[in-house]
């Protein structure tokens, strides 16, 4: 008889989803097929037209997804949510509830987010403010030159409305090439002129993707001296940062999940440990050490930039707040992508209180 080795147990800290869009969400629901989007406005357009065609609710299909990655170890997460003219607050009311429901388990930060234009969608601006006093924490922003056409008066709407609400922000960019490096040049110079070192978010930054542009590494050493947080969600096709790059110029990275299952895109599973797995397959990570930087980047660097100690600062396998894994190694976790065994918060398993 052969003896069945012991199950290794591996305790790490949290997960933490730094960019996702739960009111999108169809988890839980039926199969939806996608049309087809060659844009960035045909994807926007598309999704317009699916939210106001949905029979579930916002909180029943957010409670859905976030309750998912609560499961498989997501404990915070940066939420983006939909506020326009059509829409009022109710997404963000409806996040909101959700959230609420798994509080204390999981921590949700949400973003007033413009996805339907701002200036370009007259209302929108009042909503967001409105937004702010029903459930949402920071002030979103979406392409102020290529959606908007107007890069210094979408910042001065977005940058006022945070000044004027004591919010961070946290501002999507897509446009690539030397604009799109532009458009965060001057997203980090009125980070330092307001004080705003650390409290500024760019998600996606496609631009600081690109090792051809001339501006780059200027604009990387702005974004670092600003204390800008970039979330990339190595998504598809999309662009991915050179993580060594990014150290180098010392930047701050860290990964979200973006869509899952929304009419952008059919993919996506709520878990961290895939995305990260994702993030360590499109950019080549081959050492232990490459794949557990992806790790770090989908919990503790998370944890840092949504301001929570317990998962930044993480204090060990005896911590009162860990994930514990039937895996040998933090590199073998983010290649074979098991879901934990036991999700703990605050000395509390998560299933069980759940």
């Amino acid at each position: 008889m052969t003896a069945t080795p012991a199950r290794q147990t591996l305790c790490t800290p949290g997960l933490v989803d730094a960019h996702i869009h739960p009111d999108k969400t169809t988890w839980g629901g039926p199969w939806m097929s996608r049309r087809p989007a060659a844009t960035l406005q045909d994807l926007i357009d598309n999704d317009r037209a699916t939210q106001f065609a949905f029979e579930r609710s916002v909180e029943d299909r957010a409670h859905a997804l976030l309750s998912h990655a609560l499961e498989n170890g997501t404990l915070a997460m940066r939420a983006h949510v939909d506020v326009s003219s059509e829409l009022g607050t109710a997404n963000v009311e409806g996040v909101r509830a959700a959230a609420e429901r798994l509080a204390p388990h999981l921590t949700v930060q949400i973003v007033a987010f413009p996805q339907f234009g701002l200036l370009t969608n007259p209302g929108t601006l009042e909503a967001m403010a409105a937004a702010l006093e029903s459930g949402a924490d920071l002030v979103g922003g979406i392409d102020p030159g290529g959606l908007e056409g107007d890069l210094h008066g979408h910042l001065d709407a977005v940058f006022g409305l945070a000044d004027r609400a004591g919010r961070d922000l946290d501002i999507h960019l897509h446009d690539g090439g030397e604009d799109g490096l532009a458009q965060i040049r001057e997203i980090a110079a009125r980070t330092i002129a307001g004080g705003r070192q650390g409290r500024v978010t760019i998600g996606h930054a496609f631009a600081l993707c690109d090792p051809g542009l001339p501006s780059l590494g200027e604009t990387l050493d702005r974004v670092a001296e600003a204390g800008i947080w970039i979330a990339s969600c190595a998504l598809g096709p999309d662009p991915v940062p050179d993580i060594d790059l990014f150290e180098r110029h010392g930047v701050r990275l860290a990964l979200g999940s973006d869509g899952v299952r929304d009419s952008w895109s059919p993919f996506g599973t709520g878990s961290m440990v895939d995305r990260a797995h994702l993030l360590a397959y499109r950019t080549g990570a081959i050492t232990d050490a490459e794949l557990e930087r992806a790790l770090r980047l989908a919990g503790t660097a998370g944890g840092e930039m949504l301001g929570l100690p317990e998962i930044s600062d993480w204090a060990g396998p005896e911590s009162g707040t860990r994930l514990e894994f039937a895996a040998e190694s933090l590199a073998q976790l983010v290649v074979d992508r098991p879901a934990p065994l036991r999700v703990i918060r605050n000395g509390r398993d998560v299933a069980r209180a759940s």
